[in-house]
């Protein structure tokens, strides 16, 4: 039971989240992301860039000892590595400001970092789910384009996302890795940030 709860903890792991995202924009709902064709080049930058780089960062603060344990278990151990990612993932959000020029993508890139820096800035003082607050955040974030999509094609992936959610949640607290205040801080929190971040910035 704990090797399925780690997996499902590993497969929904935060940082993939923002891929998966993408994935299922560019395949439910390619309208969002115009005026850039779906590619599966945009979504390896993605991946690149949201998962990968911060991965690398995680190990190396991992053999330079920062890091004991790369599930960080206390919340001291998870400020220093989520400080880099956050800066990560700004940086990420400028250069498609830069180099990118396509409004949405961009729009929902802030609205992903603005969940990773709460996250940061949460874990100063409180141990967070931050699996709660990826994908509540991602379902906050999903709810609104459900209005501009065609024939709703975008209603299952959104309710297979909440399952997801709640198996994820179910994961973690058999893990012991969060309380049920620390999964509901998380879930709440993402879920506003997503859905407030797409009606104000959409």
């Amino acid at each position: 039971m704990k090797g399925l709860a780690r997996a499902i903890s590993f497969v929904f792991h935060p940082l993939l989240m923002t891929t998966y995202l993408f994935l299922m924009l560019t395949y439910f709902l390619p309208v969002v992301l115009q005026p850039a064709r779906p590619s599966l080049w945009i979504i390896l930058l993605i991946f690149v860039t949201t998962f990968a780089l911060p991965a690398v960062n995680f190990l190396m603060l991992r053999l330079t000892g920062s890091v004991r344990d790369l599930t960080m278990p206390q919340r001291e151990q998870r400020i220093l590595p989520f400080i880099f990612i956050s800066i990560i993932y700004i940086f990420v959000t400028l250069m498609f400001y830069w180099k990118f020029p396509i409004p949405n993508l961009l729009r929902l890139m802030m609205i992903v970092t603005a969940l990773v820096v709460f996250s940061t800035i949460v874990t100063f003082f409180f141990k967070v789910s931050v699996h709660s607050v990826a994908m509540w955040g991602a379902i906050g974030m999903m709810l609104p384009m459900n209005k501009v999509s065609e024939e709703n094609t975008l209603l299952i992936p959104t309710v297979l996302v909440i399952l997801c959610a709640g198996l994820v949640m179910s994961a973690r607290l058999s893990l012991n890795a969060h309380t049920p205040r620390e999964i509901l801080v998380g879930s709440i929190s993402g879920f506003v940030i997503g859905f407030f971040g797409m009606i104000i910035l959409f």
